[in-house]
């Protein structure tokens, strides 16, 4: 297995930003959809992906509007802007890649992910 490298997590007060970042040197991810999880309380879930074939992005509703997905393929790197974080966005961040994994409704469920970061810790509290 490939390990994805997940880093920018941190604490941070409601309605603050966090910018996290996913990066490998064993996979061109610009080849690979990408989606980030999080996990609470040992739930995981699909939170966010950005296809691999025309970087369509797909969210839960509980983030639209305020996280956004995207691409630095010169630096390998996909990142995740986090903005109006709110307590309840506090979890453990994960990302994952999958050749097949970024579809509608697909992308919420580990189990379509091949590829995995340990994750990033993200709090949100004042």
């Amino acid at each position: 297995q490939v390990p994805l490298v997940e880093s920018g997590g941190g604490l941070v007060q409601p309605g603050g930003s966090l910018r996290l970042s996913c990066t490998t040197s064993g996979l061109a991810l610009d080849k690979y959809g990408v989606a980030w999880f999080r996990q609470v309380a040992g739930k995981r879930e699909g939170v966010i992906c950005i296809s691999r074939t025309d970087d369509s992005t797909y969210y839960i509703d509980p983030v639209k509007g305020r996280f956004t997905i995207s691409r630095d393929n010169a630096k390998n790197t996909v990142y995740l802007q986090m903005n109006s974080l709110k307590p309840e966005d506090t979890a453990t961040y994960f990302c994952a890649a999958d050749y097949f994994g970024c579809r509608p409704e697909a992308y919420k469920d580990y189990n379509n992910f091949r590829y995995w970061g340990q994750g990033t810790r993200v709090t949100v509290s004042s």
